[in-house]
């Protein structure tokens, strides 16, 4: 079935964490790394948290992101008795401004590119409440028809439901639906549960799952031509 709705999640996919807040804090509490390091140190702490998940933890749960976080700073060079003290700095500032609050140049055109192919554009977030909020600070809210976010809707992935209800609020069957995001067990998993069709994000084209990957949204749009040839 053709493709009608491309639904994305939010955080490592169409925002990332802002290296020019987090290095800075990083370097302050021992760590010598720099932007490369930092994506590095970023992509083993996301497997962790994938492996984590795949245990049958949920994404979303404090210990869990409390983890994520330690990981991090440890892989960056962090030394490990400042590990709580750089951990305590980080969530003051994502309290006053969200971390998540970096996005990649390359990504209006590649919504707006997809948009002009004529596919309807949402939002499925696993999130505290902010992600909307963040959608518009980065210059994107008027590509989506709208932004889910699962603690204001109260249920999160890989929960099929909540990707139900959004085909239901987009009035799409699942079939005719993709997701798009970066974490396998919650994203992919979640949404072919519920009956969509998905791609993972691969930046570092490390990953290996049985699912067509990419290495940005900017290659979205290449990707759905070549879906759409497919027999």
């Amino acid at each position: 079935m053709d493709i009608k709705a491309i639904f994305f999640d939010a955080g490592n996919t169409l925002i990332f964490i802002d290296p020019h807040v987090v290095l800075p804090i990083l370097k302050e509490h021992g760590a010598d790394t720099d932007l490369e390091g930092l994506k590095e140190a970023e992509f083993h702490s996301r497997t962790h948290l994938v492996r984590r998940v795949e245990d049958g933890a949920w994404g979303t749960e404090n210990h869990i992101w409390k983890e994520y976080f330690a990981n991090l700073f440890l892989e960056a060079g962090v030394p490990e008795d400042r590990v709580e003290k750089v951990g305590e700095r980080i969530r003051e500032v994502h309290r006053d401004r969200h971390l998540w609050s970096h996005m990649e140049s390359t990504t209006p055109e590649a919504l707006d590119r997809l948009a002009r192919a004529g596919y309807r554009l949402a939002i499925i977030s696993n999130a505290d409440g902010r992600v909307e909020g963040l959608i518009e600070d980065a210059g994107i809210r008027d590509r989506f028809e709208f932004v889910m976010d699962s603690e204001l809707e109260g249920v999160e992935k890989p929960d099929p439901e909540i990707f139900l209800r959004a085909c239901r609020r987009m009035e799409v069957e699942p079939a005719e639906s993709l997701y798009v995001g970066d974490l396998y067990p919650v994203d992919v998993v979640g949404s072919r549960n519920a009956g969509l069709q998905a791609v993972l994000l691969d930046p570092m084209d490390r990953l290996d799952y049985p699912v067509d990957r990419l290495p940005d949204v900017s290659a979205l749009p290449d990707y759905m031509e070549q879906l759409s040839h497919r027999p």
